[in-house]
């Protein structure tokens, strides 16, 4: 019964946590194509870079979702280990896209340069456009912060900073072309354009960086803390050939082969079942394999060594 009611609690959460994503979702959308349509028919390449990075936004509360929906992924036949890797492709395939569209921005913003700067077909109206949109980001913003918070989602709040990032370069942008409206200063447009294709790249990193260790399954988590935990656990006498992957907090598959104080299955299966429980306590979602050995196989050696005679 109270695991029933635990389990409801967690869906009406999740479910939650779904509706707030949804409306980051619709919002950021429609700031990018707002930025987007403002950007090309002024022919402003700041806010072209910055409708770009609008596009990140809207891509993580996308991503979001889909984090959401698979954060208790059922695996199937056609794939044991889950579906949680499809996020990570998707991320990948997002970066590189907003990598080329700002290798695109830098390269026209330097061909302005040299062939001479055009003045761009902008006036008051598209900056009081902006500045809804501005107004726009300050309140979702707020939103999935209050919303993350009520609901301790990490996910929310993580959002909520992606979203406040936006607002500092819509600040920027707006601030430029403020100066080329009201003071005819055309190179500002240029001038902010080159630093945000440089951040729009860093972001593409930062996504690189995040999600390409988790598609070719590095270590997630150092042999000598899951020896630690395991070790600690009364009637396991010896933990080697450690090795896990995936994504620390989110789920993590760890094997190991283990030598246990028992001389028949059943005390032996309750001493594994300890030791599934305290590695899950302490390092979050896990799937755990172990390999129960007799003792004149222990090793002194702790890390996964990946042949065995």
């Amino acid at each position: 019964m109270g695991l029933a009611g635990q389990n409801s609690k967690h869906a009406d959460r999740r479910s939650e946590v779904q509706r707030v994503l949804l409306v980051a979702l619709g919002v950021n959308v429609a700031m990018l194509l707002l930025k987007l349509i403002i950007g090309l028919l002024s022919g402003s390449l700041a806010l072209l870079a910055d409708a770009m990075h609008s596009a990140t936004d809207g891509f993580s509360s996308l991503l979001g979702l889909i984090t959401n929906g698979l954060s208790d992924p059922k695996p199937d036949r056609d794939h044991p280990y889950g579906h949680d890797k499809y996020e990570a492709i998707g991320a990948l395939a997002i970066a590189g896209f907003i990598c080329l569209t700002a290798l695109e921005i830098g390269r026209t913003a330097l061909e302005r340069i040299t062939s001479g700067l055009q003045p761009l077909r902008l006036d008051g109206q598209e900056l009081l456009m902006l500045l809804i949109v501005l107004g726009c980001n300050l309140l979702l913003a707020g939103y999935e912060r209050s919303e993350g918070k009520r609901l301790n989602n990490q996910l929310l709040l993580a959002d909520a900073q992606h979203t406040t990032s936006d607002i500092w370069t819509t600040v920027v942008v707006l601030v430029g072309l403020c100066g080329v409206v009201f003071f005819k200063q055309t190179w500002l447009d240029v001038a902010m354009a080159i630093p945000l294709c440089l951040l729009l790249i860093r972001v593409c990193w930062q996504v690189l960086k995040t999600n390409l260790p988790w598609l070719v399954d590095q270590i997630a988590i150092a042999p000598e803390s899951i020896h630690e935990t395991a070790m600690g656990v009364p009637g396991v006498l010896n933990v080697h050939d450690i090795a896990s992957r995936g994504v620390l907090g989110q789920r993590v598959f760890i094997e190991l082969h283990m030598v246990v104080d028992a001389d028949d299955l059943p005390k032996a299966h309750r001493i594994t079942e300890l030791v599934e429980d305290h590695l899950e306590r302490r390092f979050g979602p896990v799937r755990c394999t172990i390999h129960l050995e007799p003792r004149e196989y222990a090793e002194s050696t702790i890390t996964f060594q990946g042949t065995h005679g």
